[in-house]
Formats: structure tokens, C-alpha cells, sequence
């Protein structure tokens, strides 16, 4: 059995269940503290993964992530974010958690140690996708089971891990090893472990759709405008960039069904809202290209 990094004993909290309240908040806020400096560490190897993703999507590829217990249900949380946030399919960020869905809200025991299971469950994996799979100790025979499976079918595999000892650091074909040192409470991986692994996946997908052309500058400009604020958020951006007051962003936006990117070309073009779809569609839907096309004319 390999070493299993995450369930030392942490020596700066070993007292730590007769401390006063106040200090045991401290005691967890100071070794949050280490876990951004940690993922710093692995910022070549994130940077590496979004170039993977956004490659893959770029040719129609999906991404899926795989992970059991606190893992799993931190894929399942980041997937469920990107088609609100970028109005993408579903389908282009997946997480799949071992024991299938009721495992988010119920622990299933002993899926985390079924190969089989990963190996059935990856078999939506197609060739142009990418597998994530996820896991504080890097040892679950479920997620090698699906690497097993995305190798049969030649499928991109990146790994994300607080362990380097641990299998999948092994197995992976990319692996992003956050070592954040032992948890507050020993093995108690969704406090820092937990931590570092999502703020991993908010880069691979952020900066995966970043790089697919879902952002201008900093604006949110795929959103999908389903709320009040999201309706909101969407005439200050339109009006932001198109420079209009936010009247005419709120018009333009009610003609074009509150897409973004159509109302900010139909206002800077000049044209009406089928040309502007037309024009976006000429350019992969990305903004910044016929936008620098436009004002370089």
C-alpha cells in the first residue's frame, strides 16, 4: 500500500479539541493559509491542463471529471456552474461521482474501491475528450479503473491529487499534485485537500473557456442571463463595452433574447440582430476577433 500522505497526523493541531473556539478558527484559517501558496506550486502543470482542455473542446471534445466521496461532489459542483456561467451544453463539462448521483448527498460505501465501476462508468468517454479524475490520497481503485478505460479508447487523462506516492500520480498522462500537508483534523481530506482541489478545477474551466473565447476582457459575456441580477449583470456589461447608456443595452438585449455578445455587435456595428448572429458565427462566437476586425477598419 502506497503511502498515504493525507492522513498524517498535523502537529500544529493535536491539542486542537481543547482549544477555545476562537483558536481553533485560527488554527484552520492559518493552514487554509498554506493551501493557495500550495497550488502555486503546481501553476506550469494547471496552465498545461488548460491548454489540454481547451484543445479538446476546440475539437469537440468534452470534459469529464471522476471522483468518489468529497471529490466527486466537487466535480459534480464545477460542471454544474459552467452552463449558467458560459452558456454551454451540459454535455462539455461532466462530473461523475462513484456510486452515481445519490452518492452527493449520501456517502455509498466501497464504490471508491470498485474498478470495475470506473472502468463501466467511463465508458462515455470518447477519444477527444478529457478524463479529470480527482482524489486527495490518489488510491481509488474506481478512478483506475477509469483510466483503464480512457487509455482503451485513447482518451486525454489529467490527474489531480495531494499525493504524489499516491497511484493516479502514476497513471495519469498530466498529473497537478497539490501537497498541502496534513489536514487540521487527520484525514479529514474535504477541509485543505478539498480547498486545493477546487480551486484547481475554478482554473481548468475558467481558463479552459477563457481560452475558447467565452470571456472579453474580464466580462461574463456567455452568461445566461436567467434572473434578475444575471439580468442585470447582462445590460452593465452590454453597455460596458458598447458604450451605451444602459436604456439602449436593455433595448438591444430584449430584441436579441438577452445574448450578449449579438446585442454588443448589433450596437457597435450598426446592424440588426440576425446580421450580428451571423457575424459571430463567422468567427467562432468570439467577440474579441470581430471586434478587433471591426475597429481596425
Amino acid at each position: 500500500m502506497s503511502e498515504v500522505i493525507t492522513e498524517y497526523r498535523n502537529e500544529n493541531t493535536k491539542n486542537i479539541d481543547i482549544l477555545p473556539t476562537i483558536e481553533i478558527v485560527r488554527k484552520m484559517n492559518e493552514e487554509d493559509k498554506l493551501v493557495a501558496l500550495a497550488v502555486e506550486e503546481e501553476i506550469e502543470n494547471i496552465a498545461s491542463a488548460v491548454d489540454l482542455i481547451a484543445k479538446q473542446f476546440l475539437k469537440g471534445g468534452r470534459l469529464f471529471y471522476f471522483g468518489a466521496g468529497t471529490s466527486g461532489r466537487l466535480g459534480i459542483l464545477d460542471a454544474s456552474e459552467c452552463p449558467p456561467t458560459f452558456s454551454v451544453s451540459p454535455d462539455m463539462v461532466q462530473g461523475i461521482i462513484a456510486g452515481g448521483d445519490s452518492a452527493f448527498r449520501t456517502a455509498v460505501e466501497g464504490a471508491e474501491d470498485n474498478f470495475d465501476l470506473g472502468y463501466e462508468d467511463a465508458k462515455v468517454l470518447k477519444e477527444n475528450d478529457v478524463a479529470v479524475v480527482i482524489s486527495a490520497s490518489g488510491n481509488p481503485k474506481y478512478l483506475l479503473g477509469v483510466l483503464k478505460r480512457a487509455e482503451d479508447v485513447n482518451c486525454k487523462t489529467i490527474g489531480i491529487t495531494c499525493n504524489s506516492k499516491g497511484r493516479i500520480a502514476e497513471e495519469a498522462g498530466l498529473v497537478i499534485c497539490v501537497e498541502v500537508g496534513p489536514e487540521v483534523i487527520a484525514g479529514s481530506s474535504r477541509l485543505k485537500a478539498g480547498t486545493a482541489s477546487k480551486m484547481v478545477l475554478n482554473m481548468l474551466t475558467t481558463g479552459a473557456m477563457i481560452k475558447i473565447g467565452k470571456t472579453y476582457e474580464n466580462f461574463m459575456i456567455d452568461l445566461k442571463a436567467t434572473n434578475e441580477k444575471l439580468k442585470d449583470r447582462a445590460i452593465r456589461i452590454v453597455a460596458q463595452i458598447a458604450n451605451v447608456p444602459h436604456s439602449e443595452a436593455l433595448a438591444t438585449l430584449l430584441k436579441c433574447d438577452w445574448e450578449i455578445k449579438t446585442a454588443i455587435i448589433s450596437i457597435m456595428m450598426k446592424i440588426d440582430v440576425e446580421q450580428a448572429r451571423l457575424e459571430l458565427k463567422k468567427h467562432g462566437g468570439v467577440l474579441r476577433k470581430l471586434l478587433n476586425i471591426y475597429q481596425s477598419v
